[in-house]
Order: structure tokens, then C-alpha cells, then sequence
């Protein structure tokens, strides 16, 4: 008998019926409605615990499926040439067969490690006879959610909901990583927007985000919040409150700060509210969740005679439904040098949307102090019609070289893209 996480999980990846219906057949189903502010909802959500709060003007919408073995090389090789990028870019495939791939990290030898969404894996990419080789180095995680990774002073770290566990030594390991060492347990073990992402700081310490466990509502006290975690010591901190799903963010090399990506909330409309790029300027910033959205816009239901103008406004708000995750300021010095400090994020895309956006890579230019924002886009091309997906991307991490590599979990694929003048 399946667990509630794992029923969840394929209800997420596998293809959903409604979503492929005919619009009769959608406006026949009575609206999607549940009871999430309770203990019960958190820790056995039902399969479809995304469409709780289904509106007659959003009905029928729903989560696609991506193709389970990812793209091949063939479908990859024409998938690019439909990529947009400013003069000078050229993107290519750093390697295939990624399959369902999210954060990046870096090893001290030149790996690429690779988490993954809702398949348990962790992937190692390396060098082999002038090819990249993918291996999968953990397989069969339970729960299935290894979608964060970091790797800091010879260890690679994986978050998978509940656990952040330490891998020392694992490129001298790939073959047999070990069971690893749980550093820090401190996190409910809820399925929904339990999948999380790393950053770290200058002293090592993570930034780890807790999404709630639902769409909108009251949200338990351990999630919404953002916590700055020391692997070292287990020691954690609470850093921002307010958050509803971020799977994103980086420390501002210019100030040390943390800016973070946060998804807003479904089934108000096709463009409300927006997503959000955000930054705490201090300790327990509120970011408005459940009970404002987008900085200026009350939630319906959950407002409960807050103002707006007791949260933190957003630096930037990105579009509605845009879905952004893995976001770094570009610290290199290959793209021209008006990159310098500009923030690229990969927005992963819209499902709670009858025409989908996002699907692509924007660039933020943003003071360290966060006025005076501006938003243009640097790769689009994922996106075909009104609904389709050629590639979803989620990640993105800088190379040595001043290049940067993308990661699509949709297509199961790293990208490269580079400059040349």
C-alpha cells in the first residue's frame, strides 16, 4: 500500500486525467474543495491536495506531466535551436539523460551534482573520454524529494524534506557514496511543497525554505518561514516568516544578504497574484503569506484585516504563474561585464494557467539595495502554444569558465550557455 507522500508524488508526475478532459466533461465535476487547516490534511494529504480551492473561472486546470525518460539527444539537438538569447549567447546540451533534474552543486575535482524531483535520485556528471558521463550515484530515496543539494568543504549535501544529509569525500566515492550522516532533522515531514533548495553563505551555514503544505491557509508553525541552518552544529536560526513556496534563492555577494524566489498562491486567476523576487534586510522579515500577495493585493479568504503595509514588499514582482526557482547573482566574467551582479532566474513555468508563462531564464539588475529593479528577458524559448512544454527549467549554477549551465527537469537535461564576443 502506497504512502500518502508517494501517492502525492505520482499524482504530481503522472498525467493527469483532467487536465487532458474535454471542457464538458471538466464543467461536469463538482469544484475541488478541502479542509487544509487541519493536522489530518498535512500528514495524509489526498493525491490532489493542489487543486483544494478550484474556482469555476480556473476549473479543469491542472499540473502536466513531463515524459519520464526525459528528452533524447535527437529531440534535445532540434529544442535548442528554438532558444532565443541575446547577441553574442550560444546554448548547447552539457548532458542528457538527467533525468527529472533540479539543484546543481559544484565538487572540488569538477563533478556536477545533480538532486532530482519526485525519482529519489542523486546524480554525479563527469568527464569521460571527452564525453560527460551521468551516473547515478543515489538511488531510491524514500521520501522521493532530493531536489536540494550543496556541496561545502569536501561533502556534498542533499536535502530530501525532512532530512539534510552529508556525503564526505564523494568524488572519491561515486560509486558507494554510504548511508551518509543526518546533520539537521529539525522539519516536518509534510509531502506538499516539502521539496526544498540550498544556498549557502560565506560561513557555511544553509538557507533552507519551508513551504506549506497547501495552496493557501493558516499554515503550521514550523513552515512558511525561511531558517538559516549551520551543518556543523544543527544550530538554526529563523530568518524570514511569510514565505509561501520559494525553491530558489543566493546570498548577494555585493552585501551578504539572502534573496530568495517565492511562488504565490493558485486559483485566484490567470493573473493574480504575481510571483515573487524577494530579499530580508533583517531577521523575521514577513513576507505577507497567507495573508497578502504581491505586496499590495489582500487574500480574499485569509486577509483576516491585515494590511498590506504591515509585510515586506517584494524587490520585484516577476508575472503571475511564472513558477520561478534556482536563481544566482552571476559572479563571472565571461558575459559582458553590465552582467556583473545581475541576478538570473530560471522560471520554471505555469500550470494554474490557461495560457502558460514563465518557461524561460530572466535577468534582474538590482542595486544591493534593492530599488529601482529591472527585469528583462535572457532565454526563452521552452514554451510552444499555449500549453506546451519543450523543456521546463529550474536551475542554474555558474561554471569556471564564466558560463553558466541550466537545469530542465522536464527534459531531463543540462544546458550550457556561454558568451562570445
Amino acid at each position: 500500500m502506497k504512502s500518502a507522500f508517494n501517492r502525492s508524488i505520482l499524482a504530481l508526475a503522472a498525467t493527469v486525467v483532467v487536465f487532458g478532459a474535454s471542457q464538458a466533461s471538466a464543467q461536469q465535476k463538482p469544484l475541488h474543495s478541502y479542509q487544509s487547516g487541519t493536522k489530518e490534511f498535512w500528514t495524509h494529504p489526498p493525491d490532489d491536495w493542489f487543486l483544494g480551492d478550484e474556482t469555476e473561472a480556473q476549473k479543469g486546470l491542472a499540473p502536466p506531466s513531463g515524459p519520464p525518460t526525459g528528452a533524447s539527444d535527437a529531440e534535445l539537438a532540434k529544442l535548442i535551436t528554438k532558444i532565443k538569447l541575446p547577441p553574442g549567447f550560444k546554448i548547447e546540451v552539457y548532458a542528457s539523460g538527467v533525468l527529472a533534474a533540479r539543484q546543481m552543486a559544484w565538487g572540488d575535482k569538477g563533478t556536477l551534482f545533480v538532486g532530482s524531483f519526485g525519482l529519489g535520485n542523486v546524480y554525479a556528471i563527469t568527464d569521460k573520454d571527452g564525453k560527460k558521463e551521468v551516473k547515478t550515484i543515489l538511488k531510491g530515496l524514500n521520501p522521493p524529494m532530493p531536489t536540494g543539494l550543496a556541496y561545502e568543504n569536501g561533502a556534498l549535501y542533499v536535502i530530501n524534506v525532512d532530512k539534510l544529509i552529508r556525503y564526505d569525500n564523494p568524488e572519491a566515492n561515486l560509486d558507494k557514496l554510504g548511508e551518509g550522516k543526518v546533520v539537521y532533522d529539525d522539519m516536518p515531514s509534510y509531502a506538499a511543497h516539502g521539496w526544498k533548495y540550498l544556498a549557502a553563505d560565506k560561513e557555511g551555514w544553509f538557507y533552507i525554505p519551508f513551504g506549506p503544505p497547501f495552496n493557501v491557509g493558516i499554515p503550521p508553525t514550523s513552515v512558511s518561514q525561511i531558517r538559516r541552518v549551520d551543518p556543523k552544529t544543527g544550530n538554526a536560526e529563523i530568518v524570514a516568516l511569510g514565505v509561501r513556496n520559494s525553491v530558489g534563492g543566493d546570498v548577494d555577494p555585493r552585501s551578504g544578504r539572502y534573496w530568495f524566489t517565492e511562488n504565490a498562491r493558485d486559483w485566484m486567476s490567470d493573473d493574480l497574484p504575481s510571483d515573487k523576487l524577494n530579499m530580508v534586510s533583517k531577521l523575521g522579515d514577513n513576507f505577507g503569506y497567507p495573508h497578502c500577495h504581491q505586496g499590495d493585493t489582500p487574500d480574499p479568504k485569509f486577509a483576516m484585516g491585515h494590511k498590506c503595509s504591515e509585510f515586506v514588499p517584494p524587490v520585484l514582482n516577476l508575472g503571475a504563474h511564472v513558477a520561478p526557482l534556482g536563481m544566482k547573482f552571476y559572479t563571472g566574467s565571461q558575459f559582458p561585464a553590465d552582467y556583473k551582479d545581475s541576478i538570473l532566474i530560471a522560471e520554471h513555468g505555469s500550470w494554474n494557467r490557461h495560457k502558460y508563462q514563465g518557461g524561460r531564464i530572466v535577468r534582474v539588475i538590482v542595486g544591493p539595495d534593492g530599488k529601482n529593479p529591472k527585469q528583462e528577458v535572457f532565454a526563452s524559448g521552452w514554451i510552444e502554444g499555449d500549453q506546451g512544454y519543450l523543456g521546463r527549467p529550474d536551475d542554474i549554477i555558474l561554471d569556471k569558465d564564466g558560463s553558466i549551465l541550466v537545469a530542465d527537469d522536464w527534459a531531463g537535461a543540462i544546458y550550457r550557455i556561454s558568451y562570445k564576443k
